[in-house]
């Protein structure tokens, strides 16, 4: 009989609350760290990472977190196992959750995911996948939180493709509770299953200025994400009228916040200057990713062996 492990998938793994303690943690946490303080509960503790796509604050962050609390992490990309050669996801998942404490996935597939979870005795954690980012999201909510306090009942715009992070956005409008208007052109809409989740709380606008207007945070990513470069040209085009300015933000709140989950590509989605621009946190945010999920590793694998 496996033991039921807790994943993190997608922000509806967690409740509303689960969620806040999550962003509460990231920042004792982030403070521990800025103290100089040793702090070990994952000592002897393993993660494992499967990278199918190319990563560096997703790597950098887990690798480092895990060995911060006090564990080790252990990097595969497909060409380093045997998924890659038609090994089954399954029975990957079922060798990986008999020697590891929890693995974190960055892939394709949202479904690879899922038959990871349900072959795995151990946590399953999203580290990316074409459908959801929600570790960048926590990462995201703790900027916000501790800048700003609760986001609850803001209003937050998302600019550009209704990709995996505007998908994560709409899931983190529903567990956190606030309005969000995504501003895309039209045939980048997120995906239909995506807006069921929060109906009440997601606005789609094809004019970026009537979503930013007024809002406490915007966001926003590359116009093409891994896996669309066939398509480059033809987004660049489409997307030319839905680039993020100092003058786009100057209609929102006073006090708003800019993000952007990085890589950036100055002079597209962004101004060139923008990452300069005093609104913006991207650095901070940057380096949440991190200290979330340092209290994501903590939440998923400290109970495991608590109780086990």
């Amino acid at each position: 009989m496996m033991m039921s492990a807790r994943h993190f998938l997608s922000l509806m793994d967690c409740t509303p609350q689960e969620l806040a303690n999550l962003i509460r943690r990231g920042i004792e946490l982030k403070d521990l760290r800025n103290g100089g303080a040793l702090f070990e509960p994952l000592k002897n503790r393993v993660l494992g990472m499967i990278f199918e796509k190319a990563s560096t604050r997703t790597r950098l962050s887990f690798e480092a977190g895990m060995i911060q609390l006090g564990g080790q992490a252990i990097f595969l990309s497909p060409r380093d196992s045997q998924l890659n050669r038609g090994e089954p996801v399954s029975d990957t998942a079922i060798v990986m959750s008999r020697m590891l404490d929890a693995v974190m996935i960055r892939t394709f597939s949202h479904s690879t995911l899922r038959i990871f979870a349900e072959n795995s005795r151990i946590p399953i954690i999203n580290g990316l996948s074409d459908d959801l980012h929600p570790c960048q999201l926590l990462a995201d909510m703790q900027t916000f939180h501790e800048q700003r306090g609760s986001i609850r009942g803001k209003t937050v715009a998302w600019i550009g493709d209704g990709n995996n992070m505007c998908n994560t956005y709409i899931e983190a409008a529903h567990q956190f509770d606030f309005q969000l208007r995504i501003a895309c052109p039209e045939g980048f809409d997120p995906q239909p299953e995506f807006i069921a989740i929060a109906p009440d709380r997601v606005q789609i606008v094809r004019d970026p200025r009537e979503a930013v207007a007024g809002a406490h945070l915007v966001s926003t990513d590359v116009w093409t994400s891994m896996g669309q470069e066939t398509e480059e040209e033809d987004r660049l085009a489409r997307f030319k009228p839905y680039q993020v300015t100092g003058e786009l933000l100057d209609l929102s709140a006073d006090d708003v916040l800019f993000m952007h989950c990085l890589p950036a590509h100055r002079g597209e989605e962004i101004s060139l200057d923008l990452l300069d621009d005093p609104r913006s946190v991207v650095w901070d945010q940057a380096e949440n990713r991190l200290h979330a999920q340092k209290a994501l590793l903590e939440f998923l694998i400290e109970p495991a062996y608590h109780h086990a």
